[in-house]
């Protein structure tokens, strides 16, 4: 399985210099899972950049995949590693869900970089 981090989605959305490298498993992968916070993050973003209809358009496409919630297993393992990496609550959210969902993070977000089970791209 792969999340792909707030910023690898707004890349592609926003047509960004390295929107073709996540296309590729975007378009044709049945392995991506969203957690509800990038959900959020996307659509907030999408929203102040396109107006409502657009945004609910691109939440569209992240719903096409399967939406993990913020249950009580993730509510706790976002609290350790944010303590243990110093990460905010959206960034320690995504990185529990990716660990209890023995998922790979692909990510933009240098806060991400050097930890186990992240595949860091920085920004072209």
């Amino acid at each position: 399985m792969i999340i792909l981090d707030s910023s690898c989605w707004l890349e592609y959305f926003l047509n960004g210099k390295g929107a073709d490298h996540y296309a590729n498993i975007i378009e044709e992968s049945g392995k991506i899972i969203v957690p509800a916070i990038v959900l959020h993050e996307v659509f907030k973003v999408a929203m102040r950049a396109s107006g409502e209809d657009s945004a609910l358009a691109v939440a569209g496409i992240l719903q096409q995949f399967p939406v993990i919630p913020v249950e009580e297993n993730v509510a706790m393992y976002s609290a350790k590693f944010g303590q243990q990496y110093g990460l905010a609550m959206a960034d320690s959210m995504i990185l529990a869900t990716a660990h209890i969902h023995h998922a790979e993070l692909w990510t933009q977000d240098a806060d991400f970089k050097g930890l186990a089970g992240v595949q860091y791209f920085a920004k072209t």
